[in-house]
This record gives structure tokens, C-alpha cells and sequence, in this order.
């Protein structure tokens, strides 16, 4: 199995364990999102370090070390993209896996367990036709400021959303054309959704324009923006300005 077919495969097995665990009924919300988040990460640890063991891994709930640095391929994944929403039982969570090559995000999936899908960075489909009026997916509970204010500029409407995988596969999926990021993130939040993103042919970048650059010693990343193409500039240009 290729990188990317791994990748799917293992996003998918993650999402049906979390749906399992979240099934039995015997845990509270706080207590089933970490049981949910140490089911899923020692699974997909576990599966790569067997299917892939020379690669490096990077992974939200695993201990990080040096030794990542060194290595050319690196794995990415959140077990649970989205904690508060899975415990609360609502769809807007997700998992991800990636694989970056030389710090670029080369194959992942992001797996919508709640919708029941599963997005590939190897199975591209086309956009679905944009909406007249733009549509901006923003946090459920704290909206960036400079989200909120590009969307009084362009006039959009805002969509408050979950994981940060969910928002994404918003706009690879046609609910909405722009998902705005300044309130900072780490890699493996958006590594996954920014190799399906670009593969779908969506514009991936920071809000300065520079590309979004993985493996990094300091795993912290300040912003992001996943787009249509044709939001791009007039959305760079506007951030800049804010």
C-alpha cells in the first residue's frame, strides 16, 4: 500500500475505533475525549512505526524528541482533530494523517468519522460550483478578529465550525470558500487537511502568502489560509492590510 492509501486506510480505522469507544455509552464528555484521543493515537502510532518504520512521527498525543529532525519523511497525525466536539457528540471533529516530504506536505486523509467520509490526497474530485456570496468557516468559540473583519470587507457570511480538519474539508467539500487561521495552530492540526486541500487544487499557504513548511524543531504555527483559488489574492491582500 503507497503512502497515500495508508494514510486513508489508517484515518479511516482511527475514525471507526472513536466511533466504538464513543458508542459504549460508559464514559462522561471530559473523560471520552482523552480516552478517545489515547485510543486513537495508539493505534495509528502503533501502525506506523509496523508499516513505516524508518520514517519519522510526529503526533499530538505522543512525546516529541530530536529525532524527526533528521529524517526526510515524516509522519503527522492527530488521533482526534477536534476533542471538545467529539466528547460533545457533534460531527465536526476529525482525524488526521499525513506524510510531509522534506517538510511539504506530500499524501494525508482526513477522516470526517461523523459524516462518514474520508478525504484523500490521491483521490481528488472537482470543486463543487462556488457560492454568489462567500462563505467563511470560523471557530465555534472564538472567532479570529481578522477573520471577522475580512468578512465585513468581502461581505461573507461566517460558518462557525469545529476542528480546524473540519473547516478545511469545508471548503474541499463546498460548504464554504474561505477558512481564515490567526489564532495559531500546531502542525499536525492542519498537515493533513493542507495535503488534501492543495491535491483538490485549493490555494494553501500562510496569511503572508510563504508556504506552510512541516518538521519543524518548533512545532508552533501562527496562522494559515486554505482557500478557492479565486479568493486568494483579493484575501491576501486584504490581510495584509488588517
Amino acid at each position: 500500500m503507497n503512502d497515500a492509501e495508508l494514510a486513508a486506510h489508517l484515518a479511516e480505522v482511527a475514525g471507526r475505533i472513536l466511533l466504538d469507544v464513543r458508542a459504549s455509552g460508559l464514559l462522561s464528555e471530559k473523560a471520552l475525549g482523552k480516552a478517545g484521543d489515547a485510543t486513537a493515537n495508539q493505534f495509528l502510532v502503533h501502525a506506523l512505526r509496523e508499516q513505516r518504520p524508518d520514517d519519522g512521527l510526529l503526533s499530538e498525543e505522543e512525546k516529541d524528541n530530536d529525532e524527526r529532525l533528521s529524517k526526510s519523511r515524516v509522519w503527522i497525525v492527530d488521533p482526534v482533530d477536534g476533542t471538545r466536539e467529539y466528547g460533545e457528540k457533534r460531527t465536526d471533529w476529525a482525524v488526521h494523517v499525513a506524510l510531509a516530504v522534506d517538510g511539504v506536505p506530500t499524501a494525508g486523509a482526513v477522516a470526517l468519522p461523523g459524516l462518514g467520509l474520508v478525504l484523500r490526497s490521491d483521490r481528488p474530485g472537482p470543486l463543487p460550483t462556488a457560492a454568489q456570496t462567500p462563505r467563511m468557516v470560523v471557530s465555534r468559540t472564538r472567532p479570529a478578529a481578522e477573520a471577522v473583519t475580512l468578512s465585513e470587507k468581502i461581505g461573507a457570511e461566517l460558518i462557525p465550525m469545529g476542528s480546524a480538519g473540519a473547516k478545511a474539508m469545508a471548503i474541499v467539500r463546498g460548504d464554504a470558500e474561505i477558512y481564515l487561521h490567526t489564532g495559531g495552530q500546531y502542525e499536525w492540526d492542519s498537515c493533513a487537511p493542507a495535503a488534501v486541500a492543495a491535491a483538490h487544487g485549493l490555494h494553501v499557504s500562510r496569511v503572508d502568502g510563504s508556504p506552510l513548511l512541516y518538521n519543524q524543531r518548533d512545532t508552533y504555527m501562527p496562522d494559515l489560509l486554505i482557500c478557492r483559488k479565486e479568493w486568494a489574492d483579493t484575501v491576501l491582500s486584504l490581510v495584509a492590510k488588517i
